[in-house]
């Protein structure tokens, strides 16, 4: 079943790469979205694909890569609506 959520991710998540690794890691996992930095230095992203996959997705967004400090992690159940077959970084 494809599903698709949306995720808030705060912490030391901005100038540490979060978004490229996240980018590799959605391309290893086959899932679609996007990703961008908010102003308030969260990240925030959207993560469509087959239910194990996304799940497995979060909990690796919950880690981060090396030099990033994750604090917390929301996710929330949204409409997929207009998602490409890829995972983008937005600027």
């Amino acid at each position: 079943m494809t599903i698709t959520r949306h995720v808030r991710v705060t912490g030391q998540v901005q100038g540490v790469f979060y978004r490229v690794w996240a980018q590799g890691q959605a391309r290893e996992l086959g899932v679609s979205g996007w990703i961008r930095n908010c102003a308030d230095g969260t990240v925030e992203a959207h993560v469509a694909g087959e239910e194990h996959d996304v799940a497995r997705m979060i909990e690796r967004m919950r880690r981060g890569p090396a030099n990033a400090r994750v604090d917390d992690v929301e996710v929330a159940e949204v409409d997929p609506g207009e998602l490409s077959h890829r995972f983008e970084v937005r600027h």
